[in-house]
């Protein structure tokens, strides 16, 4: 699956689950996104919820911005390093980001940085439409 098609998706369980809430607050919303919550009432979301596995390790996770509005892709790569296609990068370079690179690629790994995880940036970045959310993400 390519990066665009799996945003395109996700952005649509997203939509999805923003208007079978729209009764909701916005911080009752963001609340309900919390990863526990997530899990137990929306399994289909995350392929990760079926394992009770947390995509970063931080026992406060809120995956409302799954899929970092900081995030950075482009399936056809925005550059060669090297020998390699640079697909995904990082807009804020954040200092807790890794590269995972293979022989012919270079990704982005998410894994250890929790910068849209916390309720906290989520209340400041706060949109119900979710693709206006990560509107640069694809700009490539």
């Amino acid at each position: 699956m390519s990066y665009g098609s799996w945003f395109q998706e996700h952005g649509e369980k997203h939509k999805k689950i923003i208007e079978k809430l729209a009764h909701l607050s916005d911080d009752e919303l963001i609340e309900y996104f919390r990863f526990g919550n997530m899990v137990k009432n929306e399994p289909d979301f995350c392929p990760l919820y079926a394992k009770n596995k947390m995509c970063h390790d931080n026992k406060e996770l809120n995956c409302y911005f799954c899929a970092c509005p900081n995030f950075r892709f482009k399936d056809e790569g925005f550059k060669q390093v090297e020998k390699r296609t640079l697909f995904s990068t990082c807009g804020i370079n954040s200092k807790d980001g890794t590269q995972y690179i293979s022989d012919s690629a270079i990704h982005q790994n998410c894994a250890g940085c929790f910068v849209p995880h916390s309720e906290q940036y989520i209340k400041k970045h706060f949109t119900r439409d979710w693709f206006e959310a990560m509107r640069e993400v694809n700009r490539g």
